[in-house]
């Protein structure tokens, strides 16, 4: 078995074992190198190469549709991007191009990017590694880098020139290369010098003599050679900021928040609004940061370095365009709720979360009461203002009375739609104030209404006129509830101060009984006609219908004590003598049991009533089916009242004469003997009696209540009754309810009288004739009646969606009130330069429009307003005054000065751009120059440089022939 086992093991050992031949020509076929096997450089040279292809054969216009995306703020300059990667690094090539139809790039147009500016070109590549720098520490990886995108563009036959960062990102350095399709190759390089700029760079003199150094001989005195080199200058200058001379320590919401008013005297320094409506509540900031000017020196050719002194020395007056850019504040571009700048509408919307709170009691005490539980984390939390604040408060209110506006703007139309109170009303004023006492919180609140409530039952009680109150004998029933009843407290004191006086009088006096006098009727009267239904002072007052209840409020004086009598009087009839408080004769109209005119009494005034009294009256009226004779009771005083001064003007009369005149609609007839004082009447119509026609059915009801109160009613002139109205009755009336209202109930007519007296406020500010605005204002005043209309209706609840909706009026406030602060500013700043301010404030409202509106992106609503105003050459002195010359604490620092100064201010940034053409044959560019060639110019040698007497930026570019 052994033997057998060992024999195939032979065989297979001399079948197997290849020849020795074999295996040396294997290993030379492994030592063999393939070159036409790409290397890494190579496949790297040839990705570039594609992607450069791919964005050439897509042109502009199909890589915008890819997705193409803008450089910065521009319109006009876009970018795409790809990665590549190359011995284990990843890098980024980026491709940017403009999109202008004519293909050139203008020197000085603020759109354009960093390299274009510098270098002069328009469309380029860039490449750089994917790090955190962005840029290439290495001078052999940069120049590989730069010569692998050369050949790249060089196989694809472009001209786009492409640039590597280089050194450390702070000098924002680079290097790059461009074809220009001819012998021709420009090279590019660019460095930045951040301090210890040499003295001699700081001029225009020593910046030309380093351009011409660079095509020059070094040996040759640049001052006694001429170079033709053209030039250009751009300089931009900027306001100092406001603040540079004063740190003001705090804000007008630090004052707030200690109960301070924020409009009294926080700066001992003027300002910019404090002759605007709303400085006496609060100091805007300024709604420009400032305005950035540039002055440009289009293009010269300087053949010498004494023309470049020169040309330091100049003005800038004398350059050839001005643009103007305006800075607006971030706090006027700011259209979130976040913005909580200095103004009306951040307090309003703590006045919303006020009332969102007033909900959690039912007095307002119970915000400021030690013992009412519940309350603790109110609190803790909220701060009630001292009690010095308060005082202070209080005394502006009640001694020194409301501050007038000398504003010749009034009150708008729009205004009277928001039931609120007046701009210049007591409780508008208290409302402001409550707006800027504390924090505007709810216990803040709380603790200055008690206060204002026995300030008020002081006035009442000492018989003092509320100041800011109307003493007219009517009730504005279109303002709120509380403005109501301080109009009705404020005619109880005028009364009840008359009253005073009266009985001084009387007390005073022993013959006081001889001065009421009673009139004759006829005396003075007999050719004086009165329309029916009316007196000779006044529109008399109909109870039987209920819908005039809401014009009581507004009735004209109904009462006189002593018409004027004329003393011609003959043969007079019994009654005629006994006729009492005769206003006149009532056109033709006479009495149905005696052939005797009809006379018109005096009557007294219907009492006053608030809106919520008229609700109750009416309220009371619809709950019962028998309307009639219940409104006859609720109004039984004024019905008895008229009817016993109707039976002293007429003792004669009867029923049914006093339902033809007080209610003619009661009074049914077949023919029509209504005949007013303007109806020429013939002598017979006066002797027709007795007048026709009957009583209506619900006139002659049985038991109607109207006859019995003729019946009972005795005849007593106006001036002998009781008076229907009780100041002090009603006076107590009022003070119970301003005492006892509940907070929800203050704080909705507190906001909807905020709302309107703020908007009013601002409204009187004067910004020229600026449409926008005042179309703007309209629009605020129009939402406003809106929103507010919940508040109106008396249904909110704790929580409702109407109190987001507030806070979203608020908002809305905010973004007018901010615009209407900056077109407040550009008339005063710009006012010899109409012009100016209104482009700027268009420009501004069109940008504002769009972050206004809703479903904006958070891109469009952060996007900055960046605007380029060409100043005109009689705008440019306005535009030099705005430089105000600079003060030391402004200048110390400017040693050394780069001329061109404006008032004193030297130029922010000065970029200049230096420029050497050459002619060059166009012809063949590889045959010899002839004299038939044609030639055209070559920009040869370019330079760009920026900076300021601090730091130097320069930008080379240099053509050169292969």
């Amino acid at each position: 078995m052994a033997s057998k086992g060992k024999k195939p093991i032979v065989v297979d050992q001399d079948v197997e074992e290849p020849p020795q031949e074999e295996e040396e020509e294997e290993e030379e076929v492994e030592r063999f190198d393939d070159f036409t096997v790409a290397s890494s450089w190579e496949r790297f040279i040839s990705d570039i190469e594609a992607v450069c292809r791919q964005w050439l054969a897509d042109g502009p216009k199909n890589l915008l549709e890819k997705g193409a995306i803008p450089v910065g703020s521009s319109t006009s300059v876009y970018r795409v991007k790809f990665e590549l990667k190359y011995a284990m690094k990843s890098y980024c090539m980026e491709y940017y191009f403009g999109v202008r139809s004519d293909g050139k790039t203008a020197e000085w147009d603020s759109s354009l990017h960093d390299l274009q500016l510098c270098f002069g070109v328009r469309d380029f590549l860039m490449i750089a590694p994917q790090s955190a720098s962005g840029v290439v520490l290495d001078s052999p990886e940069s120049s590989k880098l730069l010569s692998a995108v050369a050949i790249a563009l060089s196989n694809c036959s472009s001209t786009w020139p492409a640039f590597v960062p280089v050194h450390d990102p702070s000098r924002k350095a680079y290097i790059g290369i461009q074809s220009m399709g001819t012998v021709f190759t420009r090279s590019f390089e660019a460095d930045h010098i951040g301090s210890q700029v040499p003295i001699k760079l700081m001029h225009l003199e020593g910046l030309y003599e380093l351009f011409i150094s660079k095509f020059a001989y070094s040996t040759l005195d640049f001052s006694e050679h001429v170079f033709r080199v053209h030039f250009t200058m751009r300089l931009t200058y900027e306001t100092f900021a406001h603040n540079d001379d004063d740190v003001v320590q705090g804000r007008d919401m630090e004052s707030s928040e200690i109960g301070g008013n924020p409009g009294h005297d926080l700066h001992n320094r003027s300002h910019w609004d404090d002759d605007c409506p709303w400085s006496r509540w609060y100091s805007a900031e300024d709604p420009m940061k400032g305005i950035s000017l540039v002055a440009i020196w289009t293009d010269k050719v300087i053949d010498s370095s004494s023309e470049m002194a020169e040309l330091e020395n100049a003005t800038p007056l004398e350059a050839e365009k001005w643009i103007l850019s305006p800075q607006i504040s971030p706090d006027v571009i700011d259209a979130s709720m976040e913005n909580k700048s200095a103004g009306f509408a951040s307090q309003l919307s703590l006045l919303v979360d006020a009332l969102d709170m007033s909900f959690q009691a039912q007095f307002m005490e119970d915000f400021v009461s030690v013992e009412k539980p519940g309350m603790e984390g109110l609190k803790s939390s909220l701060v009630i203002p001292p009690m010095s604040v308060v005082d202070r408060i209080l005394k502006e209110l009640f001694q020194n009375g409301s501050i007038r506006s000398n504003s010749g703007k009034g009150e708008p139309k729009l205004s009277r739609v928001i039931k609120g109170a007046p701009v210049e009303s007591l409780f508008a004023e208290f409302c402001l104030h409550s707006l800027w006492c504390g924090n505007c919180n709810i216990r803040a609140i709380a603790f200055l209404w008690i206060e204002f409530v026995r300030e008020v039952r002081w006035c009442w009680e000492e018989t003092q006129p509320l100041p800011g109150v109307p003493t007219s004998g009517s009730i504005d029933l279109s303002t709120c509830i509380v403005n109501q009843k301080l109009q009705m407290l404020s005619i109880c004191i005028e009364r009840k101060q008359q009253q005073n006086e009266e009985y001084q009088d009387c007390v005073g006096s022993e013959d006081a009984d001889s001065i009421i006098i009673e009139h004759d009727g006829t005396a003075g009267y007999s050719s004086e006609e009165v329309e029916p239904g009316r007196s000779s002072v006044g529109e008399f007052y109909s109870p039987s219908t209920p819908k005039k209840f809401e014009e009581s409020g507004k009735s004209s004086p109904r009462f006189a004590l002593f018409p004027q009598e004329s003393p011609s009087s003959m043969s007079l009839r019994s009654s005629d003598c006994s006729r009492r408080g005769s206003a006149g004769v009532v056109g033709c109209m006479k009495l149905l049991k005696s052939n005797q005119s009809l006379h018109a009494p005096f009557t007294q005034d219907a009492p006053l009533m608030t809106e919520d009294m008229h609700e109750e009256r009416l309220q009371a009226v619809d709950a019962f089916k028998e309307s009639f004779n219940f409104s006859a009771q609720l109004e039984r005083e004024i019905l008895s009242s008229d009817m016993s001064a109707f039976k002293a003007a007429n003792p004669d009369a009867v029923f049914e004469d006093f339902i033809r005149w007080h209610s003619p609609g009661d009074w049914e007839t077949d023919e029509d003997e209504k005949c007013g004082p303007s109806v020429n009447v013939t002598p017979g119509s006066k002797d027709e009696w007795p007048p026709r026609g009957r009583l209506s059915q619900r006139m002659s009801d049985h038991g109607n209540l109207w006859r019995k109160i003729w019946n009972d009613a005795p005849a007593l002139p106006a001036s002998d009754q009781k008076p229907l109205f009780d100041p002090n009755r009603e006076g107590e009336k009022v003070l119970h309810y301003l005492e006892t209202i509940q907070p929800h109930q203050l704080l909705e007519q507190m906001i909807c009288t905020s709302f309107r007296a703020a908007a009013d406020t601002i409204y009187k500010t004067n910004f020229g004739d600026l449409k926008q605005m005042t179309s703007r204002m309209d629009q605020l005043y129009a939402t406003m009646a809106s929103m507010l209309k919940p508040l109106q209706a008396k249904r909110l609840a704790a929580g409702s969606e109407t109190i987001e909706d507030l806070r979203r009026l608020a908002l809305i406030f905010g973004n007018v009130e901010r615009l209407l602060h900056l077109a407040a500013f550009l008339h005063r700043k710009f006012f010899q330069a109409r012009s100016l301010s209104d482009a700027i404030f268009s420009g501004f409202f069109s940008h504002s429009a769009r972050r206004m509106g809703t479903g904006l992106t958070k891109e469009v609503e952060e996007a900055d307003f960046d605007m380029k105003i060409p100043v005109k050459h009689h705008e440019r002195q306005v535009i030099s005054d705005v430089f105000a010359p600079p003060t030391v604490n402004q200048s110390w620092r400017k040693v050394l000065s780069m001329g061109n100064l404006l008032n004193g201010h030297e130029p922010v940034l000065r970029e200049i751009i230096f420029s050497k053409l050459d002619s060059v044959s166009s012809g063949n560019q590889y045959a010899s120059e002839t004299p038939r060639g044609h030639h055209r110019q070559i920009e040869m040698y370019r330079m760009y440089i920026s900076g300021t007497s601090n730091d130097l930026r320069v930008a080379l570019s240099v053509a050169s022939c292969d």
